[in-house]
């Protein structure tokens, strides 16, 4: 278990305030529509869960669970499928939901594996945004935080499996 100072980066309300605001404007998007959001697992339980509850209308939900991290803070480098969606989305409107967004090797890589799927259309929505480490520049249509640099833990980010429970976004001191 890696251990350090913590520093607190997002509290619970602002965290609450800005789900609130993504779901208005996601719900505002896809009024009408068929959306299956696919959540990349394991860091985007807590935020998709909150998600859901504050859009509008139900949504059918699906998740994928790539793998790139080892058990530490560095990626691999490479992206492979430890679990891939249940449901067909061809010719259905696809929202990827994702805690973070860091070097985009991940989110560049599911991109292309739904896109061979066909849906009818394909977004992505992103807890937070850190531009820090970007080797790929990845489309990102809902955005909750931009974070310049730092390692992330907490509502659903960790470091080695741990940190992952706390209630609020820390950067963590590695």
């Amino acid at each position: 278990m890696m251990t350090g100072q913590k520093r607190l980066l997002l509290s619970k309300e602002a965290l609450d305030q800005r789900v609130r605001q993504l779901a208005a404007q996601i719900s505002k998007d896809y009024a009408g529509k068929n959306v299956i959001l696919i959540g990349i697992l394991k860091g985007v339980f807590i935020f998709m869960a909150d998600l859901v509850r504050a859009l509008d209308y139900p949504v059918e939900v699906d998740f994928v669970r790539l793998r790139s991290y080892g058990a530490g803070s560095e990626s691999a480098g490479e992206v492979w499928i430890s679990k891939d969606i249940e449901y067909p989305i061809r010719d259905r409107h696809v929202l990827i939901v994702e805690d973070i967004i860091d070097v985009g090797l991940t989110l560049d890589f599911l991109i292309r594996h739904l896109n061979s799927h066909r849906p009818k259309s394909l977004k992505v929505c992103c807890l937070i945004d850190k531009k820090e480490r970007r080797q790929v520049e990845v489309p990102l249509d809902y955005v909750g935080f931009v974070v310049e640099k730092g390692f992330l833990v907490g509502y659903g980010l960790d470091c080695g499996e741990q940190h992952r429970t706390y209630a609020e976004v820390y950067e963590l001191e590695l």
